[in-house]
């Protein structure tokens, strides 16, 4: 019996291919767009923790003044000095890496080509802090670090901008009016969480910077802390916090003059962020998924309808009411689910499209995708239940008599 009422119900639906298809369009841009935001609101996140996670491991930025503020920022707070560095280093536990960074920008000159960039004046911690990898040379030597010579590293941005296919290491660089020589090429990390290029940068001692650059060598802007795996962000954060009040002499009334900010928590607010908007999206989109099911049960109405008559010979010769009910069932069943396969078909078809487009991963998740078919599948029952009832419901007599 439900064999005989799946073909019943195929063959119906192959005798007009072209409505069922228009019936079906619903369905499949439905579950097409409901699954396109989710895979790509994945992919999204995934890329803006990626991007988080490359600025460094377990990583806290410290920096004067209440609140985050540009690269000179501090709104009046004092700065750091180097021996807050070195305190943090020696006297916080379950840190890897203390970095001092000072930053300014510079134009950049290696024989006729020039670039304006970044530079950073640091220690080698910063290396080990930003999870930073030599694509070719060396980082600093003890001495380069302590005299504050003319050495640098620099991002793989810089390296093709102003040498090209060359080989850098070795070569003197002019950053505004000194010349350094370069000593190290870093591997390449792309871009950054805010949509910097962290590959355009140089990288030069911090007492090299301070003195030829900045004109300041005793304080530093901002400093980097690397804790180790494992680490209880919230411990360290109150360790460094209780000591950089006792360094800065505040008493237990005065407000902190600093912020140390955890980028794990940026992650965090900005993977919530997108998918929050992404269930807003998904939403959005499964609304034309109830528009596809009120398709899907005005064709079968109207099909219950025209044939009327036919339904009544089936009931005459001896088709019981619930036969006639599953014919019709199965036929909205077979309708959205078909329209559900093509919307999965499109949207995978539509992601990989997109997601090269726009530069991120395409994460197949199967739960989405069978979620997605299941509730067209849903549709088509509840949707179809009603004109299926209908034509079960109808009098054999009076269904014969309809022409």
């Amino acid at each position: 019996m439900f064999l005989s009422a799946i073909l019943l119900a195929l063959r119906e639906i192959r005798r007009n291919l072209m409505r069922s298809f228009l019936t079906t369009l619903g369905v499949v841009i439905g579950v097409a767009a409901v699954i396109t935001m989710v895979t790509l609101g994945n992919g999204a996140t995934r890329v803006i923790t990626d991007q988080i996670s490359s600025l460094g491991s377990n990583l806290l930025i410290m920096r004067p003044g209440q609140r985050m503020m540009g690269p000179g920022g501090g709104g009046g707070a004092p700065r750091f000095r180097v021996s807050d560095v070195e305190a943090i280093a020696t006297q916080v536990s379950s840190l890897r890496a203390v970095a001092p960074t000072t930053t300014t920008g510079v134009t950049l000159v290696v024989g006729g080509e020039n670039w304006t960039s970044t530079v950073n004046g640091t220690t080698n911690a910063f290396f080990t802090a930003g999870n930073w990898n030599l694509a070719a040379g060396r980082f600093f030597t003890e001495d380069e670090e302590r005299l504050g010579l003319a050495s640098c590293v620099i991002g793989n941005t810089v390296r093709e901008k102003l040498f090209g296919g060359q080989n850098p290491l070795g070569a003197q660089m002019r950053v505004r009016k000194f010349n350094c020589e370069v000593v190290g090429v870093l591997a390449s990390k792309g871009q950054g969480a805010m949509g910097q290029d962290q590959d355009d940068v140089v990288i030069l001692p911090l007492p090299t910077v301070q003195r030829r650059l900045t004109g300041n060598r005793k304080d530093v802007p901002s400093i980097m802390i690397s804790m180790q795996d494992g680490a209880e962000t919230e411990y360290v954060m109150e360790q460094i916090r209780t000591l950089m009040r006792e360094r800065r002499k505040l008493s237990d009334g005065d407000e902190d003059n600093f912020n140390i900010l955890d980028t794990k928590q940026i992650a965090e607010t900005l993977s919530s962020t997108i998918g929050t908007m992404t269930t807003l999206l998904g939403a959005v989109a499964a609304v034309s998924l109830l528009v596809g099911g009120i398709g899907i049960m005005n064709i079968m109405l109207v099909s219950v309808t025209e044939r009327t008559r036919e339904i009544g010979i089936r009931l005459a010769i001896g088709a019981l009411e619930h036969e006639v009910l599953l014919q019709f069932l199965i036929e909205a069943v077979a309708l959205s689910a078909f329209g559900g396969l093509s919307g999965i078909v499109l949207a995978i078809i539509s992601c990989v499209i997109l997601s090269g487009l726009m530069g991120m991963p395409f994460l197949f998740d199967p739960s989405i995708n069978l979620l997605s078919f299941f509730f067209s599948a849903l549709i088509g029952v509840l949707f179809g239940y009603m004109p299926a009832r209908r034509a079960a419901s109808l009098d054999p007599i009076e269904a014969l008599r309809h022409e």
